[in-house]
């Protein structure tokens, strides 16, 4: 064997061994990342349950008034169950005498929600302005606040996970938006808005946002 040969023969063994060295990497790297992605998933999942349960408790622990700016989002998953204990707390909560008020953005698919909560017994208002799109917050009876911090930023966006703050200054400041909030309408109003600029009947809002129509047609009245 001459020395050409030997040399030509080194080199395509490391050649074969930088390729299989590579192929791991590229394995490995995918594996990886796979991992961090579950647990970015995971953790997420937990710090809205988190989110979720703190705004529960603080619901429960109410005596005299809830006041929430909130997305209003269709619930989807998981979310659908925790809407339902939501909407469960709201019906209970008011029944013992607790003023219920929430504050919406101004979304057709954001119905769904607003009827939920109006049947449970909280008053709902719809509105266009900033503050509505861009925080979502609770207030129990002025002295405890829950903020929800979202994904990322836009409106439609899912809240992340929160923050349970006792603070009166805080939430006097909020409440104070809250109340300046411009152009708050009603559920009734903001339906015959809906249909107004849609053309739309409460049969076609029904199946669309998943509704009752004799909901809809109730609160039409």
């Amino acid at each position: 064997m001459t020395l050409e040969v030997g040399l030509l023969l080194l080199e395509s063994v490391l050649l074969i061994v930088t390729v299989t060295l590579l192929i791991f990497n590229i394995h490995e790297g995918k594996q990886r990342d796979k991992l961090i992605r579950e647990v970015g998933r995971a953790t997420r999942v937990l710090s809205r349950q988190e989110y979720f349960l703190s705004l529960m408790d603080s619901m429960l622990d109410a005596e005299k008034e809830i006041i929430g700016c909130i997305t209003g989002r269709s619930p989807s998953g998981d979310d659908i169950k925790m809407t339902r204990h939501i909407t469960d707390a709201i019906e209970n909560m008011t029944q013992k005498g607790v003023r219920i008020k929430y504050l919406l953005p101004k979304f057709p698919d954001r119905l769904q929600i607003g009827v939920q909560y109006t049947k449970a017994g909280a008053e709902v208002l719809f509105s266009s302005c900033l503050m509505v799109h861009n925080i979502r917050y609770s207030i129990v009876d002025e002295r405890i606040v829950v903020l929800g911090i979202p994904e990322s930023t836009g409106e439609k966006e899912a809240t992340k996970k929160g923050y349970k703050i006792p603070s009166e200054g805080l939430a006097m400041i909020l409440k104070g938006s809250f109340n300046s909030c411009e152009k708050q309408t009603s559920l009734k109003d903001y339906l015959q808005e809906v249909i107004e600029h849609t053309g739309a009947t409460p049969d076609h809002l029904a199946r669309e946002f998943h509704l009752d129509e004799e909901d809809l047609k109730k609160l039409l009245r």
